[in-house]
């Protein structure tokens, strides 16, 4: 199988507590923070990719990055709550920001605005070919290092070669699709809905949260019914 920029041992996929967050219990996260730079730094510190990779530090490098550079105390307040030195969180600060380095993707081309023009029309197109299986328009809009990943499920799919085969695979058992659109960690997911051909109800299948990278899917993120409900979407839907 072909392998992407992230580490294989480390494959997002090895994350098996990872789960998508409602973009509505995160509002005025980014607005809180001064600047343009710092509203970037956390937009990535709510993402998939940042949240899977933190979750692969040592727990002592975990809790110093997510109190210095995501929630900004300084070092003496740090080495207060956990009880240590200031060169012990320094020096534990140092490594954790080089072992998460090693572990997020290859810097891509900038995800679009949220709620931008420009992210609507990837949602639509993304939304238009799941809904009618076309498989050739799907592709399309898949960066050439694209990742497909399901948290609780093993493997990775790696390249559009890959993310076509995945979907002949899916889109093969004649099944008909629905997508209700929300937002996970900053970005745009939808819930998925299968067609019953017996009562023509439509059932909850799960959840695909997306990574965008310029007017582009860089990754795709599959997770099963159990974060429907946190979402507030409905079980099923009618025909």
């Amino acid at each position: 199988m072909p392998v992407g920029p992230y580490p294989e041992p480390n494959a997002a996929s090895d994350v098996m507590w990872l789960e998508p967050y409602p973009d509505v219990l995160l509002e005025g996260i980014e607005d809180a923070v001064p600047g343009p730079d710092a509203r970037v730094e956390a937009r990535e510190a709510i993402s998939l990719a940042f949240v899977a990779a933190l979750q692969l530090l040592p727990p002592r490098q975990r809790a110093v990055l997510l109190l210095r550079d995501v929630l900004g105390f300084r070092a003496k307040e740090v080495a207060a709550m956990l009880d240590t030195g200031e060169e012990s969180v320094s020096s534990a600060l140092k490594h954790a920001r080089a072992n998460l380095q090693s572990r997020l993707p290859l810097p891509g081309d900038p995800p679009p605005a949220p709620n931008s023009r420009a992210e609507r029309a990837i949602i639509e197109q993304l939304a238009t070919a799941y809904e009618s299986g076309d498989i050739a328009a799907l592709v399309a809009l898949l960066t050439d290092d694209v990742i497909i990943t399901a948290p609780l499920a093993e493997g990775r799919y790696v390249g559009p070669a890959m993310a076509g085969r995945v979907y002949e695979t899916i889109f093969a058992q004649d099944r008909s699709y629905r997508l209700i659109e929300t937002r996970a960690n900053g970005q745009p997911a939808f819930g998925i809905y299968v067609r019953d051909p017996a009562s023509g109800v439509f059932h909850a299948h799960g959840m695909l949260v997306l990574t965008l990278a310029g007017d582009q899917i860089r990754a795709m993120t599959r997770f099963d019914n159990s974060v429907i409900a946190k979402f507030g979407l409905p079980r099923r839907l009618p025909g």
